[in-house]
């Protein structure tokens, strides 16, 4: 069914190794065995979704307790540096399975949905984990969404439950998660109860669906039986953004997902018994599940959770933990690196990084100041870099330098090579497929493999639409790629009107759906940018209705706005007040002139004959024009 075990031969577009398949299929296989009473004949090869015991219970947790209960599970790197905790998988199984037991007393069964508003922490884990054992659906809400996109993805997926804290920490500042649960549960019907974990000391308002989650797990037994599960039932939902407003709560199930998480961590970062993992994604975004917790849990690592920002207190916060922690594998955003190679070399270089042996960057495109930094600078030359393509649809790294034969070549700024399974082609703007080298097109994947979104949730019709309708027969990224004569792989960049902003990924139509909500907004048109540090900003075309009295206040109402039904990541870097938009005649917006203006290419506005005025063109150069003499001046 997933396309996995394939004649090893390599070819130009997917330079594996033989060696590398044969690793794969050993591991795959170990995995079939790794547990007494594991039914796992469905677990990796299965085309039918047979019983078998829950392998992500057993897989991340009981077999490594059973083998060595005193190894370290996680490391939690805390806001304030040095005060870093280590939880054994002794420890870890323990705090799930009460975690587990409190959950069914408070009604939670196999097939609901639990959201989870939590902050990088061990028991956010353990409550992950723990509405695997017992056969529940978790949805992991990044601990930075507003009241309005936590309501909206608990409503979507009709949780029963919600799991936070009463505050939480990140960069020496205190986060009102409690707060925004409370007013986001208001308009949340399903909701029946909500547990709450404590990070400070602090007392936060309790109300009648409240539970202190730490009273209540006191109370239960270290011990839950993990629920009998199949292959393709669900384990959890990640809501992403599409190129429409609403976001799509994405499937991903049982068996394959964990299978292509564990294989994945293994071979791209050279993973080896005894090493300190370090991705410093938060667990709201598909990287936190796939290499904070699946997939280095399954192989039994020691996974790091890094609560706090790479800049607290100081910018050599990353490095420290490295020294302190003897990190051999690091995982970080571009963002992050373009952020922290704007300080002096020497913030790196007063730390002892030879613990690192893996470099890696996910999230967007890395450019080629911030790998050459990164390569340079923080790994002296000698560490493996390994630039990494894959999707919160994907469930795990796609294309990745590694693995590769002993000593392969590794370009900059290129994923360059598919994993097992990953048969990419590129199609032209007719849909014929592009052969050979020194070719670019749209990334699209050819068949099935293990870790990939099964449906979107609710809505079966709406993941074939995105995903498959473009290119029939293809599974199509969203991305533009361009593949070498060599046959590497180097991706270009969205395709569609979804901008990644500091590595999250956004539609602007969330953002315009946002400010058209203000009453003097008749419409609104946002597009992506460059942007030096975030990769990409967002910037805000508003057309204002005529009896607006003050612009400049509706501006910031506007920002404000996106702040809270969104989150302060997407609000709009710049917003320029005009007349009108350019539309076609059929009414839509012309969004690539909009972007090719502000990129300084009015001169290359391409065919514009559809237009209902081309006088718009003009209209709008002009306030833009303007728009930027006057925020030079106060600069």
């Amino acid at each position: 069914m997933w396309g996995l075990v394939r004649d090893c031969t390599p070819t130009p577009q997917a330079p594996s190794t033989c060696t590398a398949w044969n690793q794969a299929i050993l591991f795959a296989s170990s995995l079939l065995s790794c547990s007494p009473g594991l039914q796992c004949s469905a677990l990796a090869v299965s085309e039918s979704p047979g019983s078998l015991e829950n392998h992500r219970a057993i897989n991340c947790l009981d077999q490594h307790v059973q083998k060595s209960p005193e190894s370290i599970a996680l490391i939690w790197e805390r806001d304030e540096p040095g005060t870093e905790v280590k939880i054994t998988y002794r420890e870890l199984l323990e705090t799930t399975c009460r975690l587990a037991n409190t959950l069914k007393r408070y009604g939670v069964r196999r097939g609901d949905r639990v959201a989870i508003y939590m902050p990088v922490s061990p028991l956010a884990v353990a409550a992950m984990l723990a509405c695997a054992r017992i056969g529940a659906i978790h949805n992991v809400i990044f601990a930075g969404f507003s009241v309005g996109s936590l309501a909206g993805r608990i409503n979507d997926a009709q949780c029963k439950v919600v799991i936070t804290f009463n505050q939480g920490l990140r960069g020496g500042r205190v986060v009102q998660l409690k707060k925004i649960v409370d007013e986001a549960i208001k308009v949340c019907p399903s909701v029946q109860h909500v547990l709450v974990a404590h990070r400070t000391d602090n007392k936060v308002h309790m109300g009648h669906l409240d539970v202190s989650l730490e009273q209540e797990m006191a109370k239960e037994e270290p011990v839950c039986a993990p629920e009998s599960m199949g292959s393709e039932d669900i384990l959890f939902l990640l809501y992403t953004s599409g190129s429409t407003g609403k976001p799509k709560g994405l499937v991903h199930t049982q068996a394959g997902y964990l299978l292509y998480a564990a294989l994945t961590h293994r071979l791209v970062f050279d993973y080896r018994p005894g090493d300190v993992f370090g991705c410093v994604a938060d667990i709201g975004w598909i990287t936190g599940h796939s290499y904070v917790v699946y997939g280095p849990l399954c192989n039994g690592a020691t996974s790091v959770l890094f609560e706090s920002t790479p800049v607290y207190p100081d910018a050599g916060r990353y490095w420290e933990t490295v020294q302190r922690l003897k990190i051999n594998q690091f995982y970080g955003a571009p963002t992050a690196y373009r952020l922290l190679l704007k300080f002096e070399d020497s913030w790196v270089k007063k730390y002892d990084r030879s613990s690192l042996r893996t470099l890696g960057s996910v999230g967007e495109p890395i450019n080629h100041e911030a790998w050459e930094w990164l390569h340079r600078v923080v790994g002296d030359s000698r560490c493996t870099l390994v630039d990494t393509w894959w999707q919160t649809e994907t469930g795990g790294i796609c294309i990745s330098p590694r693995p590769s034969e002993e000593g392969a070549e590794i370009l900059p700024c290129m994923a360059m090579r598919p994993l097992f399974g990953i048969v990419p082609v590129l199609m032209d703007e007719k849909g014929n497929v592009l052969e050979g080298g020194d070719v670019s097109g749209a990334l699209c994947l050819s068949q099935a493999w293990p870790g990939m979104a099964r449906t979107i949730y609710g809505d079966h019709q709406r993941f074939l639409d995105a995903y498959f309708e473009t290119y029939p027969g293809y599974y199509f990224t969203g991305d533009g790629a361009y593949r070498t004569e060599e046959g590497y792989y180097e991706i270009t960049g969205r395709m569609d009107d979804v901008i990644n902003i500091s590595g999250h990924r956004l539609g602007t139509a969330e953002i315009e759906d946002a400010m058209a909500d203000h009453p003097a907004v008749p419409e609104t048109a946002v597009i992506g940018y460059p942007h030096d540090i975030k990769g990409e900003a967002a910037f805000a075309f508003v057309v204002l209705k005529d009896d607006v009295g003050d612009v400049d206040v509706v501006v910031k109402e506007l920002r404000s706005v996106v702040a809270d039904k969104i989150a302060k990541y997407a609000v709009p870097d710049q917003v320029l007040v005009v007349k009108r938009l350019p539309k076609t005649r059929s009414g839509k917006v012309m969004r690539r002139l909009l972007r090719k203006i502000v990129m300084g290419r009015a001169q290359d506005l391409g065919d514009t004959t559809t237009l209902e005025d081309p006088g718009v063109i003009t209209e709008i150069l002009s306030a833009y024009q303007e728009y930027k003499d006057k925020r030079g001046g106060a600069k």
